[in-house]
């Protein structure tokens, strides 16, 4: 018997290649460092993080059947996450993200999501052949989205039935697509979780603080929202409530996907029953640690 997924992580599920020097870097900086490449990709990210939490994860993506694709899917399930719901591609080969980081954070990144992007709404298929749900019996649980998919794709989610029931999770994949989420501006059951420079983005202006840029985008009719600002005051705000939280000051090691660790620091902490407040409290901290360099648990 097939175990029922807790969560529905649909969007980029690729390879991370991560170039790390323990130096300040700026353009044409030619140093030494660590690269790595590991599993990646925010619905990745956030699906293996939740996996930590003791959660069951279902991904919902665009995975080739090239040799990467395979050891892809490998690590995920060896992961604990649920990958027999992808749509693997043999004419689409498996995406990827490459970047650079220096003692004075990301230098650079390029994200390479095109398979993700062709392959559309093919992803969405168990959602809607009663796999796991219908247009007439909807999932009705949690989604995790992110920026990766189209804007077109996330304008169809937002309009779509399969939708209707489920608690959605929004997460933009870096600043650059953040604009992608205002497709979801307006949905009544969607949760964003922003940085400061993507809520700006998003409000077409610029915010001082986290809680600044929380209380615009309840304005703007974001339903709910998370807005996170490094080591400055975070803050959610939803209708008329407004939660601050100061994260921990740590020495920070990496950057990338250290927002992906909050967001599903939050998720699992609200399915396990923590009040608001320590909620927002122990994804800071999740996250915090993430960005240390150790396993944030």
């Amino acid at each position: 018997m097939t175990t029922a997924p807790d969560i529905l992580c649909i969007g980029s599920v690729l390879w991370d290649i991560i170039g790390r020097a323990p130096s300040h870097m700026r353009e044409g900086s030619d140093v030494p460092g660590r690269i790595t490449r590991l599993p990646g990709g925010v619905a990745m990210n956030i699906a293996m993080t939740l996996a930590k939490f003791g959660l069951t994860p279902a991904l919902l993506s665009a995975v080739g059947r090239d040799a990467e694709g395979c050891e892809l899917v490998t690590e995920a399930e060896h992961m604990g996450l649920m990958t027999e719901y992808l749509y693997r591609s043999a004419d689409l080969p498996t995406d990827s993200y490459m970047a650079i980081e220096g003692a004075n954070g990301l230098i650079a990144a390029i994200a390479d999501a095109h398979s993700l992007e062709q392959a559309g709404t093919k992803i969405l298929a168990p959602m809607s052949d009663g796999t796991l749900g219908s247009a007439e019996a909807p999932w009705d649980s949690l989604v995790a989205l992110d920026g990766n998919l189209t804007r077109d794709l996330l304008y169809d989610i937002a309009n779509s039935p399969l939708f209707r029931a489920a608690d959605l999770r929004v997460a933009p994949a870096s600043p650059g697509k953040a604009e992608r989420l205002l497709a979801l501006v307006g949905h009544p059951s969607a949760t964003l979780y922003v940085n400061l420079e993507e809520a700006g983005l998003l409000c077409q202006t610029s915010f001082d603080t986290a809680p600044d840029a929380a209380r615009g985008l309840t304005k703007r009719g974001v339903h709910r929202v998370l807005v996170t600002d490094g080591g400055s005051l975070a803050a959610e705000s939803h209708g008329d409530t407004l939660r601050t939280a100061q994260p921990p000051e740590v020495l920070v090691t990496r950057v990338t996907g250290a927002g992906d660790t909050f967001m599903a620091a939050h998720i699992a902490s609200e399915l396990q029953g923590m009040a608001p407040q320590a909620a927002l409290e122990r994804a800071l901290n999740a996250a915090a640690t993430y960005v240390s360099g150790k396993t944030p648990l």
